[in-house]
């Protein structure tokens, strides 16, 4: 394990307060409420902020661009609603690419969001431009360009962003034993990184799902690695989703340890 250097944990760096003003900018009407508030109401208002992003027609609004091809913003046609969920539709399309470019031909990859969410527990996240009023028929949203260390690790992190599903997050790194995800929740997150047994279980279980390859769980370390700098970069507050890329960390150094041990 030492010529592999990797480091015993992931350092979590001490996170700066959101914006504020980030905030007002999404939503002026917020001047006084506390950020307690805004986050335990964004979660309530998840149902509907979903059923405004699946409400956008997928043709007008491509997974990926190339970056010769990025538009100042999109239109996007709205299907109409078959869900009794008010949907609440996205403000803003975040246009993600890898913060070292490899080629001419990188790519963007395309998510819609709503301002609010990200401004809310993104303190590095740079302010979203002013959003434009949505149509009956249509919605327009302004692309920001966005250079990460990750942008597909930056697909795990937009869906948690919505569904708060830690289970989701662990699942999109490696394999993870089914009645372990069953009943994750925070809760269960911390008291597993204080359990040597479970996490060598779970370590155990990856190993052999990775047939004790070292090259595969170098793979499934690399993502691990690869989400934690997006969320440095973003300046993410979300206690239970650091917690969550820890216990991730320590399985997959588990595995490694495992792996070395058989052969």
């Amino acid at each position: 394990m030492q010529s592999l250097q990797l480091p015993r944990s992931l350092v979590r760096p001490r996170l700066t307060e959101v914006s504020r003003e980030a905030i007002l900018a999404t939503s002026p009407d917020l001047g006084n409420v506390s950020l307690e508030y805004i986050r335990k109401n964004l979660v309530a208002a998840a149902p509907q902020m979903l059923a405004g992003t699946s409400a956008l027609s997928p043709s007008h609004l491509p997974a990926a661009l190339p970056k010769s091809s990025l538009p100042p913003y999109f239109k996007v046609p709205l299907h109409p609603s078959r869900s009794s969920i008010q949907p609440c539709y996205p403000t803003h399309a975040l246009a993600v690419s890898n913060g070292r470019p490899s080629g001419p031909n990188d790519m963007y990859l395309i998510f819609p969001v709503h301002a609010l969410l990200f401004a809310a527990h993104c303190s590095k996240l740079q302010p979203l431009p002013p959003p434009a009023p949505c149509g009956s028929a249509s919605v327009h949203l302004p692309v920001l360009p966005l250079a990460l260390p990750s942008a597909p690790a930056f697909a795990i992190l937009h869906a948690f962003m919505y569904s708060k599903r830690l289970d989701a997050v662990l699942s999109a790194l490696f394999p993870v034993p089914a009645n372990f995800l069953r009943s994750l929740t925070h809760r269960t997150v911390r008291a597993t990184l204080q359990s040597g047994a479970d996490l060598h279980h779970l370590s155990a279980h990856l190993c052999a799902a990775s047939t004790a390859n070292v090259q595969i769980l170098m793979t499934h370390i690399a993502h691990v690695k690869e989400l934690w700098q997006d969320m440095v970069a973003l300046g993410i507050d979300d206690p239970a989703l650091w917690d969550t890329v820890e216990l991730a960390y320590e399985i997959v150094l588990g595995a490694l340890n495992i792996a070395g041990m058989t052969k």
